[in-house]
């Protein structure tokens, strides 16, 4: 729901910086208290990526780096036998997508050229420095190697056309189905071919239409996935390069030689994420129950590579999945999805049941495509994390291995006393199973009684987990008890939970967090009066809805990026008309009495009613959630007398990723509650 096959989500909250997965190897047993001036050393760990022979693995490594503020990412190179760590790539500071050449002796991945253009580079394996293979114009989005390792088929942007006189002066263009900030049209992406040796680059594709591509906070676009004989390559195409049309996407197939595409099997909407199988007769592919995106889990389904029609493989396992990958020999697959407050990796046969692999109390890093690989020994490589311990590199030898670490990034936070974490679970309104997580304060006694503080997750359709949450952390370090739970929409509790949103945005999912509390209640240590409520993007709609329909239960509230208005939404954002479908509502809001359904799940409707002073952020040109949103809010509550403050975050972005002002964010969030909890 809200999102493109789940692909665009109303986002999580995110808090810290570092957007990649976030990494280190701390014990819950050292003596300093973790606080906001700690985050600068935290280091991320993302995009795992198995040698062929599977003896090695990369790994991007980003660092924050305040005084220049700017994430800098660098290649490290992790031998899976030893865990040691070797960096490949010095003061590139934005390097991403490693991928192997298949014959092992070279490493792709993406960088800047000379003019902030993203670019495929090779680094030989034996020694030398990277040299730039492709030198497009428009930039590279992302490639994949042939598997004889000869060529490489990336994806770039169609070049803005030349306007020359007095033309060259018009800056009008046909808007679409786009966000309220586009300042300029998209341009289709289409696929070229280059040696891998290096050369002039070939056109393989044209035409009005594109390759998927998304906007961040995003899972990223499909891939591109070359049969094993090279003759042909599977990719997922939009009908044009308007966010408002991603719902469109499709699988197709792509014939080299005689440069002509095919549909897969002509599903219209929702169906990306392409793979060939390792023997080349049939593609894997992402697609919701009969194509019902806004109310069905996302299934991995089987289609023949010649064409037919596709089968679900994940079925029985009813859990929303968000990674697959063959494993070798083709007879299995690996997928992932959330999985009660943790993300589970099943094997999947290509018949049978799946098999969930015992992860411990790791959790898998990511949220909308998680950090795992499949090396061709069968070894099963992740980013993952605890409560207490940041996320690292792991492996798991074999599926039936448990899994082992193998870097240790931040060694520093060995030293820090975090917060103890637990999931929690109640039966909800509707008789439903539901669960959230708990965070203890630090120093937790059961014979004191604490300030209950919420953090409510975006999406809607993710989860809250027990995984290395940094604003959790900070928040519980203040002696707060920092409740996330899991309302409906999320989908970590079953497809009927998961769908349950649909044309209940708000009441549902209200009562649901209100249930979590009441639960909460009963345990002595609760305080019943100091409570908070906070989220960003859906988590700040929940923070809205919560404020005005239960107006006198909070001290507090902070609304980030908060969804008040579904008209805005449907008219401004970037998935505007996608929206129709996906809230359950009747359709467009200016069809027929269908307006009067939009504004019954309006927090704006009831903002008149809040009470409790309630902070407002918002990046000023977000296209997911535009911040007319926010501006009617500090309105309505600035001019009923509510204390509010509307702090604004330059940048065409859903939430400011730079470190600079990601602290800022959550310094501003936490001393806002700080502020107000104890009145």
């Amino acid at each position: 729901m809200m999102n493109t096959k789940r692909r665009q989500c109303l986002g999580m909250a995110m808090v810290i910086g570092i957007t990649v997965a976030i990494s280190t190897g701390g014990s819950a047993f050292g003596q300093v208290r973790f606080t906001l001036d700690m985050t600068r050393r935290i280091v991320g760990v993302s995009s795992p990526a198995p040698s062929p022979d599977g003896k090695s693995a990369a790994v991007i490594v980003t660092r924050p780096n305040y005084l220049d503020n700017r994430n800098e990412s660098e290649l490290f190179a992790v031998d899976i036998a030893t865990g040691a760590a070797r960096q490949l790539t010095y003061a590139r500071h934005d390097v991403s997508q490693p991928q192997w050449s298949p014959d092992g002796s070279g490493l792709g991945f993406i960088a800047p050229d000379k003019d902030g253009n993203p670019q495929i580079w090779i680094m030989p394996i034996a020694g030398g420095d990277a040299w730039q293979l492709t030198s497009s114009h428009t930039g590279v989005e992302h490639y994949a190697w042939r598997l004889d390792g000869a060529a490489i088929a990336f994806a770039a942007a169609d070049e803005a056309p030349k306007l020359e006189g007095e033309a060259r002066h018009i800056n009008a263009f046909r808007v679409g189905d786009q966000d309220i900030f586009l300042r300029t049209p998209l341009q289709p992406l289409h696929i070229w071919l280059i040696p891998a040796v290096g050369g002039e680059a070939t056109r393989l594709t044209s035409g009005s239409w594109s390759l998927e591509f998304t906007l961040p906070p995003s899972s990223p676009p499909s891939g591109l996935s070359w049969s094993p004989d090279g003759r042909e390559i599977a990719f997922a195409r939009v009908p044009a390069p308007e966010s408002g049309k991603v719902d469109q996407v499709n699988v197709w197939i792509l014939d080299i030689a005689s440069r002509q595409t095919r549909p897969l099997n002509g599903a219209k909407r929702f169906q990306n994420t392409p793979k060939f199988s390792p023997d080349g007769k049939t593609v894997s592919y992402w697609y919701p129950r009969e194509g019902r995106a806004e109310s069905a889990f996302s299934e991995v389904c089987l289609a023949p590579a010649a064409g037919g029609e596709g089968r679900s493989l994940t079925r029985a396992l009813g859990r929303n999945l968000y990674y697959s990958e063959w494993m070798p020999g083709g007879r299995e697959m690996v997928v992932a999805g959330n999985d009660l407050t943790s993300v589970g990796i099943w094997l999947q046969p290509l018949g049978g049941p799946a098999r969930r692999l015992d992860l411990g109390d790791l959790v898998v890093s990511g949220a909308y495509g998680y950090e795992v690989a499949v090396a061709i020994t069968g070894a099963i490589m992740f980013v993952g994390s605890t409560a207490s311990s940041p996320a690292e590199l792991y492996v798991m030898d074999t599926p039936s291995a448990l899994p082992r670490r193998l870097t240790n990034f931040n060694a520093w936070a060995a030293d820090i006393k975090w917060a103890r974490m637990e999931r929690i679970a109640w039966k909800g309104p509707d008789e439903f199973d539901e669960d959230g997580v708990l965070v203890f304060p630090a120093d937790f006694s059961p014979s004191v009684t604490y300030p209950l503080v919420l953090v409510l997750h975006g999406g809607p359709n993710t989860a809250s987990k027990t995984s290395f949450y940094p604003l959790a952390q900070l928040m519980a370090a203040e002696g707060w008890l920092v409740f996330m739970p899991n309302y409906r929409g999320s989908d970590n509790l079953g497809e009927s939970f998961y769908a349950a949103i649909v044309g209940d945005a708000g009441r549902g999912p209200g009562r649901d967090v209100m249930s979590g509390i009441a639960e909460l209640r009963k345990r002595p240590y609760v305080d019943k009066k100091r409570k908070a409520v906070t989220g960003w993007s859906y988590g700040g709609y929940m923070t809205t809805w919560l404020l005005g329909n239960y107006p006198n239960e909070w001290r507090a509230g902070m609304a980030g990026a908060p969804v008040t208005n579904w008209e805005d939404i449907y008219n401004y954002s970037d998935g505007n008309v996608i929206n129709a479908s996906y809230l359950g509502l009747g359709g467009s809001p200016w069809i027929g009495n269908v307006a009067k359904k939009y504004r019954e799940q309006s927090p704006i409707t009831y903002a008149t009613r809040i009470r409790a002073p309630t902070l407002i952020m918002s990046n000023m040109e977000d296209f997911r959630v535009p911040p007319t949103q926010a501006f009617a809010l500090y309105h309505a509550l600035k001019d009923n007398g509510v204390k509010t403050e509307f702090i604004g975050f330059a940048g065409r972005t859903h939430a400011s990723a730079d470190p600079v002002n990601a602290r800022e964010r959550t310094r501003l969030w936490i001393d806002w509650v700080k502020q107000h909890i104890e009145m």
